[in-house]
């Protein structure tokens, strides 16, 4: 895909875009590399929910008792973030370590999964952040319904458009360094890029957190949001937010990197014009 060309004097490497993924590929149903990563979607989301849920949790309890006690929501944050981070770098050689059926819908649009695997994709991060909710209350059963389960909702003062503008723009945030993190054209010049593309998306999961906590609890990832709706059970005033704002600040992502800074409809229309 890409090889090494000597322009003025530096070594650069060539280029081409792969392929995009088909919409539908019935032999893709019969490899073992597809389940395999449905798993490693379903685990890793497990993981994620259960970390995150406990911190969230714990912190709650702690903090009942003692204003300053627990880690603060600079600890949620963190506890978000780092386990994007480590759970991405884990994954991504399997399963490209989306973990969010936002960034599942956005890779899909962008034509970078097809529509069988993005379809399974998101049916195990969903069962895998119920699963991994169902194993957080487990081990806070005392506190689990008293502190709302880690449950996302409208804070009290933001109205129902704040609340989905803040999910929108927070994906976006996620979704777009999930692209440039992976954008195969800076992977073949860089060869660095790959290894560090955990990095940028748990920080923008870090930042995200950091400013919406107090707004909507920050979901920017509908199976986080399902998950713990699911299990709390208490949970489903205005949850259509964690869908529709994740999917649309994925959608615009898309747009914005694909057809903007890759220059996408510029392409296409060059294509367009040169058939004349």
């Amino acid at each position: 895909m890409a090889k090494d060309i000597e322009v003025g004097g530096e070594i650069m490497k060539d280029y081409h875009d792969p392929p995009p993924a088909p919409l539908i590929d019935p032999d893709e149903l019969g490899k073992w590399s597809l389940y395999r990563a449905v798993i490693a979607e379903f685990i890793a989301t497990l993981l994620f929910l259960y970390i995150t849920i406990l911190t969230v949790i714990g912190y709650k309890s702690q903090s009942a008792s003692d204003a300053c006690g627990g880690v603060g929501i600079l600890g949620i944050a963190w506890a978000f973030g780092g386990m994007i981070f480590v759970l991405v770098y884990c994954t991504a050689g399997i399963s490209g370590g989306h973990i969010n059926p936002a960034v599942t819908f956005g890779l899909f649009l962008a034509r970078k999964v097809s529509l069988v695997r993005a379809v399974l994709y998101i049916i195990a991060q969903c069962l895998g952040a119920i699963c991994g909710c169902g194993l957080a209350k487990a081990f806070q059963t005392a506190y689990y319904d008293e502190y709302g389960g880690g449950a996302n909702g409208l804070s009290a003062g933001y109205t129902i458009g704040t609340g989905l503008a803040a999910e929108i723009i927070g994906t976006f945030v996620l979704v777009y360094t999930v692209f440039s993190a992976t954008d195969p054209k800076r992977n073949a010049r860089d060869s660095h890029v790959p290894v560090l593309a955990p990095l940028p998306i748990g920080f923008a999961v870090f930042m995200v957190h950091l400013a919406t906590i107090p707004v909507t609890g920050t979901g920017i990832n509908p199976a986080r949001s399902f998950g713990a709706a699911v299990v709390f059970g208490k949970a489903w005033d205005n949850h259509w937010i964690f869908w529709v704002g994740p999917f649309l600040g994925a959608f615009i992502a898309m747009m914005y990197h694909q057809f903007v800074l890759r220059a996408g409809a510029v392409k296409a229309l060059g294509s367009f014009k040169s058939s004349y």
